[in-house]
């Protein structure tokens, strides 16, 4: 017989195991804190403009066909900006211990749509470290690129800066945290639910009903020790009274 669920017995349900949901929840927030301020190591971002512009021309106008031209390059320079040919070098001015596999895995190009601005942008855990990696990065790849794609059409529009305070770009301890707390609480409710399923304990005279298919001819009620000990009391009550109404 196909069993159905009202919104009386989820909320029943979700009262009964409300306990074991915050819990969970807790948990998940506490984890993910711990995991955010001590585990995590802080990335922090440096970014430079790189423009690609119209080539060196006597023409006062702008050329529509040339700046399509360098809007569709970007996806060519933002390859060859990631390109052995270009880190190499990088690894090799500023003396780095690292390998150029390991700065591709820190640099991230991005443009706006139609724009002849394309953005180079590396994270790394030392704020100082990146400002110099993308400054660098950005130096090489504008000089080298006459050489690769025999054109003059790129120069860095803006460097990188240190600022006096950085701000990490992650992790977001607060956002970590914040998605925590919806998960464990869908977990909570998830295994709220799959607890009251497993449970296949009767209960309540409705439950006989409802699975056992039975008629319910009779009841006993529950009794708490409090009840016993105060009938307890009541007849030896009742027995004292009666007792001293005889003699009298």
């Amino acid at each position: 017989m196909e069993e159905t669920i009202s919104l009386k017995e989820i909320a029943v349900t979700l009262r009964k195991r409300l306990m074991l949901i915050l819990i969970l929840a807790a948990i998940a927030v506490a984890v993910s804190g711990v995991i955010s301020y001590f585990v995590l190591t802080p990335q922090y971002q440096a970014s430079t403009q790189i423009l690609v512009n119209q080539e060196s021309s006597n023409e006062p106008v702008l050329d529509p066909n040339q700046v399509r031209t360098n809007v569709e390059m970007i996806n060519t320079y933002s390859v060859i900006i990631k390109s052995p040919i270009i880190l190499d070098k990088v690894v090799q001015n500023l003396d780095l211990s690292e390998t150029t596999d390991q700065l591709i895995g820190k640099i991230s190009v991005s443009s706006e749509q139609n724009a002849q601005v394309f953005n180079l942008t590396i994270e790394d855990a030392d704020p100082a470290h990146a400002v110099k990696l993308a400054n660098e990065i950005s130096n090489t790849f504008s000089s080298e690129v006459p050489k690769i794609m025999s054109v003059d059409n790129v120069k860095v529009l803006s460097p990188a800066v240190l600022k006096d305070n950085p701000s990490p770009v992650k992790p977001k301890p607060l956002l970590n945290m914040a998605i925590a707390l919806v998960v464990g609480l869908m977990a909570g409710v998830g295994i709220a639910f799959l607890l009251e399923y497993l449970d296949n304990t009767i209960k309540t005279e409705e439950d006989i009903q409802n699975i056992l298919q039975l008629p319910i001819l009779g009841a006993i009620p529950k009794i708490s020790v409090e009840d016993v000990k105060a009938s307890a009391v009541k007849k030896a009550t009742n027995k004292r009274m009666g007792s001293e109404t005889l003699e009298s």
